[in-house]
């Protein structure tokens, strides 16, 4: 019997300092931020969901933004990342498309 979960996997980062790491590797990242905390000084250049011209979650299928296999969270507050693992948990289509890593 296999066991594949295909799920996208989520990492929660709590210091802004860490965010290069955990974004550092072989595979694609999407990065979640509250608005106005990204960091700029850390990620010159980084292009955004906003100026790109796009919202919503199916920029991803429709092709509207880069392709990603893992996703990125800044969240330095304990509030946002019990918020998060709450959502990743009670929500049923998050839970369908996104696993919480650790």
């Amino acid at each position: 019997m296999w066991a594949l979960d295909a799920r996208i996997p989520v990492s929660l980062v709590a210091d802004p300092a860490m965010l290069a790491t955990a974004l550092a590797g072989p595979e694609p990242a999407a990065l979640l931020v509250e608005a106005g905390s990204l960091p700029t000084a850390l990620l010159p250049g980084l292009p955004t969901m906003a100026e790109q011209g796009v919202a919503g979650y199916d920029t991803r299928a429709r092709g509207r933004c880069a392709w990603f296999t893992r996703v990125v969270v800044l969240a330095a507050g304990a509030a946002a990342r019990a918020m998060l693992a709450e959502t990743l948990r009670e929500d049923r289509l998050a839970a369908a498309r996104f696993r919480l890593l650790g």
